[in-house]
């Protein structure tokens, strides 16, 4: 199996792209429009005390997506392979449910990125999701299509990164006090916690990081330390991302603005830098999207893709009709479809904890998928502690969910 994976996109010659690839494609799919406005909305909400959420939920981030990669990338084997070999019939069931909440979604990034060219062009929002869309099938129509989509989002991460960071310095905001409210803050919010962690490896993005490592065949047990220390940047890149939009905004409700309830993100970024952070929110949030859209189309494709299958024509040519779906469904609505989000959002609540299950169960049960790789206990305890918090936002989806259907 693993000489196979050496064939698909040889790790040998560029280990460090495929590293960088995945770490960056992990946390720009987390890295949304939904990412931008409930950074935003829960700041303006709870102030410097956010940075306690923002904190609490990188930690948990931390250990669900150690174990998923370590899993996963020592084995060899993607999120539903593991899962047949857990349970018959249980990797169609994680399959469809990823590939259901992978679609709903990206058509709200199809959306952000016609918002966002709106913002940085003034283009209409449906010209500029169809145009979006059209940039992101062309990444998977070039020859080399893994590559390029590797470098396509870390460039763009990069850019987002900058220029929120130059955001966040002309909005001056009262560092201390978000570093204070890290530790010793003065309110929790459970609700803002779990949103985060939901948001940041729910749905398809738990497993986006490590599918891309085994597609590009960088796996197995000699791989193990570049594997995790690749989780954990893909995490703390998300969180650099939080932190900076969170500073952000933070200087601007702390100096009295008062955000627009219909585009809370674009008047902090107006409020901070006039008309230059009116553009630059534009050109974060498009980035933040049409890496998402990329990310959600790679990730939910690679759930159809028989254990083994390499990147190739047909594997692209499913990415590229996955999103030509999200964006004919952009285009036929007008927007994003809101109740259908809520609805996708309460799904991968519930199978956040069931996924990292599987991986918890073929970490202590079946080392005979993981070539008898003696899988570290400590990494266990933090699994099973991150899947205790992955059970409550299980069960405010659970409760969500019911109400939106009655």
């Amino acid at each position: 199996m693993r000489g196979k994976a050496s064939r698909r996109e040889p790790s040998a010659g560029r280990p460090r792209s495929a590293l960088a690839g995945a770490m960056f494609l992990m946390a720009t799919s987390a890295i949304g429009p939904g990412f931008i406005t409930q950074t935003t909305q829960f700041t303006a909400q709870l102030g410097a005390a956010f940075a306690f959420a923002i904190l609490a939920s990188v930690l948990v981030d931390v250990a669900v997506q150690l174990n998923v990669w370590r899993v996963i990338g020592v084995s060899g084997l993607r999120a539903q392979d593991l899962a047949d070999r857990m349970w018959s019939g249980l990797g169609a069931v994680l399959a469809g449910i990823v590939v259901l909440g992978g679609l709903v979604f990206n058509v709200g990034n199809v959306a952000g990125a016609g918002l966002g060219l709106e913002a940085l062009l003034g283009l209409p929002a449906r010209w500029g999701g169809a145009l979006s869309a059209v940039l992101a099938v062309g990444v998977f129509l070039s020859r080399r299509a893994g590559v390029a989509m590797d470098r396509i989002v870390v460039v763009l991460g990069a850019l987002m990164i900058v220029l929120t960071t130059y955001v966040a310095l002309v909005s001056d905001p009262p560092v201390g006090d978000a570093l204070r409210n890290s530790v010793l803050p003065e309110r929790i919010d459970l609700l803002a916690i779990t949103t985060l962690i939901g948001g940041t490896v729910g749905g398809y993005i738990t497993y986006a990081g490590a599918h891309r490592l085994v597609d590009a065949g960088v796996q197995g047990v000699d791989r193990v330390g570049e594997i995790s220390r690749a989780a954990v940047t893909g995490v703390l890149l998300t969180g650099a991302m939080r932190v900076l939009l969170f500073l952000a905004v933070l200087g601007v409700v702390s100096a009295g603005h008062a955000l627009d309830p219909a585009h809370p993100a674009a008047s902090a970024f107006e409020a901070a830098a006039g008309e230059v952070g009116r553009r630059v929110y534009g050109l974060v949030l498009w980035a933040a999207a049409i890496t998402s859209v990329i990310g959600a189309s790679y990730t939910s494709v690679s759930f159809f893709a028989r254990a083994g299958a390499s990147d190739g024509p047909r594997r692209s040519a499913g990415v590229v009709a996955f999103i030509a779906v999200s964006a004919a469904i952009y285009l036929a609505i007008g927007t994003a479809p809101v109740s259908l989000l809520v609805f996708a959002g309460a799904f991968n609540g519930i199978l956040l904890p069931a996924g990292l299950a599987v991986m918890l169960w073929i970490a202590v049960g079946r080392p005979d998928l993981l070539g008898g790789y003696r899988y570290p206990r400590g990494l266990i305890v933090m699994g099973v502690a991150g899947w205790l918090v992955t059970l409550y936002l299980g069960a405010r989806s659970i409760a969500g969910l019911a109400a939106l259907l009655r």
